[in-house]
């Protein structure tokens, strides 16, 4: 693929109405809608989000997928990895975006040692987050020695979607979050692995924190959709973490990261507001008491 062209987004047209007849967005988006805006060249927007009053908000803006990421680990329950988060924790927040956003392609992580340890325990875990999160696909870490595992997926009729690159389950064995691929050996060894999960049977894949020339390798190379994070502009869509794109965590502040609002400020002094009228007793007052 060449490099995707701008065009102006639309949002969905299928639309209906709920109880109070406020007008809702009913039409969630599909693989085939991921790929058909891949065959248009139309960049493809992803978020990571966690929860029902982000997922409303995702669905005003008229972005394509959601993923439900293993990142809550640190954003949501404050750990320094993604390692302690729980294929329950996986389902727990998918369901709350579900019910938050009709129109969004819903993608969920399989967390570690969810599916390393057996092709068994990927497929039944993989099955859960569909049956019990209601999820439309799922996506793991990992090369060429999951493609048996991808295979099997795919033929049980499971979705899956390739990440390579920094792949955070996997921060202890590289050491820490670092770029993945500069030299000519690592490079080849992720085309190669790129390849063997298109051919395993993978609809999209994820390129985090690779070096913008090799992401755009990995695009041309490949007839699926890649999705770049820390990849440069090369890549057939991009993704970020909705909090950090919000400027909600002014302390996470890696390269990669662009901050389109800046709602640390705003929320902090919304909160100071709300103690210093609390604390004169100016609120409540007429305007908002019985």
């Amino acid at each position: 693929m060449t490099r995707p062209t701008s065009r102006r987004r639309m949002a969905p047209q299928t639309l209906t109405s709920d109880d109070e007849g406020n007008c809702i967005m009913a039409r969630r988006k599909t693989i085939r809608d991921i790929h058909q805006l891949y065959a248009d060249q139309t960049p493809i927007t992803m978020v990571t989000a966690y929860d029902f009053t982000f997922a409303r908000l995702v669905e005003k803006a008229a972005l394509d997928i959601i993923l439900i990421g293993d990142s809550l680990g640190n954003v949501i329950q404050g750990h320094d990895t993604t390692v302690p988060v729980e294929v329950d924790d996986i389902i727990y927040h998918t369901r709350a975006v579900i019910r938050g956003n009709r129109s969004a392609h819903i993608l969920s992580d399989l967390p570690f040692m969810s599916y390393q340890a057996s092709a068994e325990d990927g497929l039944r875990n993989a099955g859960r987050l569909l049956k019990e999160g209601g999820a439309q696909a799922v996506k793991l870490e990992g090369g060429e020695s999951l493609c048996p595992m991808v295979h099997r997926m795919v033929e049980a009729g499971i979705p899956v979607v390739g990440h390579l690159g920094l792949t955070p389950q996997s921060v202890h064995a590289f050491g820490g979050y670092r770029v993945q691929g500069r030299d000519d050996a690592a490079a080849e060894r992720l085309l190669a692995d790129a390849r063997a999960l298109q051919d395993a049977g993978i609809y999209m894949l994820v390129l985090e924190m690779v070096p913008a020339e090799l992401a755009h390798r990995v695009t041309e190379l490949l007839s699926i959709p890649t999705i770049g994070i820390g990849a440069g502009n090369q890549t057939s869509g991009q993704v970020l973490v909705i909090q950090d794109l919000l400027g909600m965590n002014t302390d996470f502040q890696p390269r990669f990261v662009k901050r389109f609002a800046h709602l640390e400020d705003t929320i902090v002094d919304a909160l100071s507001a709300y103690g210093d009228e609390v604390q004169s007793r100016a609120f409540p007052d007429d305007d908002h008491a019985y």
